[in-house]
């Protein structure tokens, strides 16, 4: 049995674990020479909402995975507006983390692998084929090259190429797996409202900023550095992809976290600007090179897929992260990269695909998710465990907890504790 995952963002990775952990071969097809993706200078976990949804993967059989994360935060329980209880990781020494992890687990790396093409048997994928010619071959595949870029759409609806961790001009474009199968993406503007939105930080090199503030960062986590009120930047909140960052306070504040970079919460801030705020004199940009014009946009092509992430029109077919609609953050690509990477075992064994409970916070999100997207109004919205619509959801209906032994008893009476651990029940 052998699983093939394209795009080696937070839900690839994912997904290539889970898939092995069930029982599968699997290889993991990434066309840059990194792992992880924005994961590589996102950083930010277990806020609000993530910290239920983070301990319900863990009691599913995620831990391991969820444990090397773990062993490279720089801070817990960081509180900054809007938000409670952060875990922020270190983003400099994550990718070596997770990938030693893969590795060690059995994981096929195929690193700048950019997938060019599908072949296929009716509606059957039956192989792969790379920019340099390589065929992968596989039994079921599971797309999880995400929604940002090309450079095209970050001029066409940014500022440009804002020269994003994603690397487009260095590594090629993104290939949509889905849409080389003949499947019809969700696409923004295409008879849909234009849902595209920007990657909702940037990062400063420490060693620009003003040394007692950095101080001050590392030792809290946070920075709140008040804005003059003629640089107040509401605007800039409504281009975010991050919508649970959409808070007055972001706009009258820099808001900085600590995540190994000063990691600056908002989509871009013209350096000319920032270089008037005391202590920010002689800042530069780490991620993106040009974020004092933009950052990467993204959400421009979704998979139509159901609520076990199996893609319409391609049986033998899954995706995960933002592939699967407009889901906002590293713990919801963790999430549904492990039901994509356990239902294509699942698929292979002959099973049904799992579909996640919506007595779980991770079943409720996507089913959420999907019933929104098929209104005009759900198509403008974004959809994460730590804010806007889904955390107010969360918390109406009870799934917000941080009571750990709680979360987990909610699990079990599910059936799926351990489910995706090697040996999990339902595998």
């Amino acid at each position: 049995m052998c699983v093939v995952i394209v795009g080696g963002g937070w839900a690839g990775c994912a997904a290539a674990y889970s898939a092995r952990a069930a029982g599968a071969e699997a290889v993991l097809v990434e066309k840059t020479d990194m792992l992880l993706g924005t994961g590589l200078v996102g950083g930010i976990m277990r806020n609000n909402g993530r910290f239920t949804a983070l301990e319900e993967i863990w009691a599913m059989g995620g831990g391991e995975f969820l444990q090397v994360i773990e062993e490279v935060a720089t801070h817990r329980g960081v509180n900054f507006p809007g938000h409670q209880h952060a875990m922020l990781y270190d983003v400099t020494r994550i990718e070596p983390a997770i990938r030693s992890l893969l590795l060690s687990g059995g994981v096929r790396l195929k690193l700048q692998q950019r997938m060019t093409g599908v072949s296929k048997s009716g509606d059957v994928i039956t192989g792969l084929t790379t920019a340099d010619g390589e065929k992968i071959a596989g039994e079921v595949y599971i797309d999880c090259t995400g929604t940002a870029g090309p450079a095209g759409n970050c001029t066409r609806y940014g500022a440009g190429c804002a020269m994003c961790v994603l690397r487009c001009p260095t590594f090629g474009p993104r290939v949509s797996l889905t849409d080389r199968a003949g499947v019809a993406e969700i696409r923004a503007g295409q008879g849909f409202p234009h849902f595209e939105a920007m990657s909702g930080s940037c990062k400063l090199e420490k060693k620009s900023i003003r040394p007692d503030l950095v101080r001050q960062l590392e030792r809290e986590g946070v920075l709140v550095a008040p804005l003059p009120e003629h640089l107040h930047k509401s605007e800039q909140l409504q281009k975010k992809a991050c919508q649970q960052y959409t808070l007055n306070d972001f706009a009258k504040n820099l808001v900085i976290l600590d995540t190994g970079h000063a990691k600056l919460m908002t989509p871009y801030f013209p350096l000319e600007i920032l270089r008037t705020l005391d202590g920010f004199q002689d800042a530069c940009y780490a991620d993106p090179c040009s974020g004092g014009k933009g950052n990467s946009v993204r959400f421009m092509a979704m998979a139509p897929c159901d609520a076990s992430l199996r893609v319409d029109g391609a049986p033998n077919l899954f995706c995960a992260g933002e592939k699967t609609g407009l889901l906002v953050g590293h713990t919801e690509a963790i999430a549904t990269g492990f039901l994509a990477g356990h239902n294509a075992v699942r698929l292979l064994r002959g099973q049904e695909p799992l579909v996640l409970p919506g007595e779980l916070a991770c079943g409720d999100i996507i089913s959420f998710m999907q019933s929104e997207m098929k209104k005009t109004e759900g198509l403008g919205k974004k959809y994460t465990f730590s804010g806007s619509v889904y955390f107010d959801r969360m918390r109406e209906l009870g799934l917000y907890s941080t009571d750990i032994a709680r979360i987990r008893e909610r699990v079990d009476k599910t059936g799926l504790t351990g489910i995706f651990s090697k040996g999990g029940k339902g595998t």
